[in-house]
């Protein structure tokens, strides 16, 4: 099990294929998504990446947390997740994934927080049918009716979908399709659409339920942390 990546939704574009057909595509860019932790079986009862994505102002990030953005020789991230993966999947700690970490044409799953739309009817929130048009319906067309029974059960259940607050919630995406990659600017094309607003942050991962392309890179693609650059020598001074 790869690890996946975080990612920047830029907004909806499209994509002309050889033969003159366009492809809706949602752009999502990398903005420095790095690993910034391990977590091990032997410390912490699990195997995980934990990654960074995008830059924090230092005097925004508490003391802790900057102490340990500093032990890992990365800058402090706006936004911090983590993914389960293999013990031999890991990746060193500073390292930068790349746009190419997944290939084009292979599938993806997307998570995100669904655009807010305030307070909604039952037919917006939960696609009712309303009541009819006419014979007797004033006023009360798009509501939703009977909530419960009389004297049996003589309450309204619990979940029953009624008007209310819709939207910002967590909802993934299967299966969609990699268009391409851009890995010099940081893009990731993705067919169709995806959870959230433009801005926004989104997880991507390898489908569960599809298999891995056999060309899919492993444990991923990244940049490796630089070296420390060794101190020059000093020369003596001539007496």
């Amino acid at each position: 099990m790869r690890s996946g990546i975080i990612a920047q939704k830029v907004g909806m574009t499209r994509v002309f294929t050889d033969a003159g057909d366009h492809v809706p595509v949602t752009v999502l860019r990398l903005d420095g998504c790095q690993v910034v932790a391990h977590r091990t079986m032997e410390k912490n009862g699990y195997v995980a990446l934990q990654l960074g994505l995008g830059r924090a102002k230092p005097a925004n990030v508490g003391k802790a947390e900057r102490e340990r953005f500093a032990r890992a020789k990365v800058e402090p991230k706006r936004e911090i997740a983590e993914f389960r993966v293999a013990a031999e999947e890991m990746i060193p700690v500073g390292a930068e994934i790349t746009a190419d970490h997944f290939v084009a044409g292979q599938f993806v799953d997307v998570t995100g927080i669904s655009t807010g739309k305030g307070f909604a009817g039952p037919m917006k929130r939960w696609n009712f049918g309303g009541l009819r048009a006419t014979h007797g319906v004033s006023i009360s067309h798009r509501s939703h009716g009977s909530t419960g029974g009389r004297q049996d059960p003589g309450k309204t259940f619990k979940n029953k979908k009624m008007a209310g607050h819709m939207g910002v919630e967590r909802v993934t995406t299967l299966n969609l399709r990699v268009v391409s990659t851009d890995v010099a600017r940081g893009l990731l094309l993705v067919e169709g659409a995806v959870p959230g607003v433009s801005g926004g942050t989104v997880r991507v991962r390898d489908a569960v339920k599809k298999a891995l392309p056999k060309d899919a890179p492993r444990p991923g693609k990244f940049r490796a942390p630089a070296a420390p650059a060794e101190a020059a020598p000093v020369a003596a001074k001539e007496a």
